[in-house]
């Protein structure tokens, strides 16, 4: 029995267009809850394609850390709809459902969303029109259509793929070529102790910052440029992380002179392996060079998430397992909410739990 309540559910699949749609499902609950009066509740869940007892534990790996990624970016499109002082609107719920049972179709996995529908009293179903789960043959209905069908009031999210004109001789679009060049400039002019006023020396800057931003601007920038205000809110974040950063590097400063000045030097070097609850290039970068900042431990490699960090001594595992850098990392990059979450001991034990 489909529910009339104004709960939303989200199918979640790793898509160009996901981060709109959960724009547009949060917009759609906060709407619906101003007008009721009760808060509401988006759904976001991941419809597994593989089955309990074959999982694939990279597969788990890369569906968790997806739906962490779409409640972050629900949260933050949350806090620019309410005011500061405001309760929240609206709830997030997130998991995996249908690992019990093999699904292929689209009427397969519409049947494994509209039990969880059912099951949570939703009645509102935001679709990604990238998400296509089941393959989207011509003699099959679609996703939408299998719901649709079983009741549900299905809102396809009126978002499209963003096309970006691109310069000439180049895949890069003009704000990227803008934002490189400047950068590039700029570090000229440095250079030459911001004196350069020969016309001669600047054109040589130009054509320079040019053939920089022509061969480089992919290996600078990956993906879309983000939002001024995310970039000024990751910069105020980051001030305060700095000092921060430096405390943790002080404190190891001291741990690590103790051990070398003690007479019987207790150095007991060991690779610590972990996956760190981070993505994305920049934030799995600043988690990496703040872990190798830190005296007595050195990240050796990272793959995705995965770190793997060599501690000098006893104590430098200790705190790198106790994740006070990656909640930190978090919050820079991820805000407040975001690094309330467990350390990465606590995750490896629980790991260690599921498979003894």
């Amino acid at each position: 029995m489909v529910a009339d309540g104004h709960d939303v559910l989200v199918p979640v699949g790793d898509s160009e267009t996901l981060r709109r749609t959960v724009t547009y499902a949060v917009e759609q609950a906060h709407e619906a809850a101003t007008e009721s009066g009760v808060a509401t509740t988006v759904h976001f869940v991941f419809p597994a394609r593989w089955r309990i007892f074959e999982t694939d534990r990279a597969a788990v790996d890369a569906a968790n850390s997806l739906l962490d990624r779409v409640v972050t970016w629900a949260a933050e499109d949350l806090d620019e709809l309410i005011g500061e002082d405001e309760p929240p609107t609206v709830d997030f719920e997130s998991g995996t459902i249908g690992t019990g049972e093999y699904v292929f179709s689209p009427a397969d996995f519409a049947d494994v969303v509209g039990r969880y529908a059912d099951a949570n009293g939703v009645g509102r179903i935001v679709v990604d029109p990238s998400f296509r789960p089941g393959g989207s043959a011509p003699i099959l209905r679609s996703f939408e259509e299998e719901l649709a069908n079983r009741g549900f009031d299905v809102l396809e999210a009126p978002v499209t793929r963003r096309t970006r004109r691109r310069l000439p001789f180049t895949d890069i679009g003009a704000p990227e070529f803008a934002l490189v060049f400047s950068t590039s400039f700029l570090f000229y002019l440095a250079l030459g102790g911001w004196l350069v006023t020969d016309p001669y020396e600047l054109l040589t800057g130009v054509v320079t910052a040019g053939v920089v931003t022509l061969t480089l601007a992919r290996v600078a920038l990956k993906g879309q440029l983000p939002k001024l205000r995310f970039v000024g809110i990751s910069v105020v974040r980051l001030a305060l992380y700095t000092p921060i950063l430096l405390w943790e590097i002080a404190k190891a400063n001291v741990a690590l002179a103790y051990v070398v000045l003690h007479p019987r030097l207790p150095i007991d070097p060991r690779i610590v392996e972990f996956d760190a609850a981070v993505w994305g290039d920049m934030p799995v970068t600043t988690l990496a060079n703040s872990i190798t900042l830190t005296p007595g431990t050195l990240t050796i490699d990272v793959e995705r998430q995965h770190f793997l960090v060599h501690a000098l001594i006893p104590d430098a595992e200790d705190d790198l397992l106790e994740g006070t850098l990656e909640r930190l990392v978090r919050f820079v990059f991820y805000g407040r909410e975001s690094a309330r979450i467990a350390s990465p001991r606590e995750r490896l034990e629980d790991t260690e739990g599921e498979n003894p």
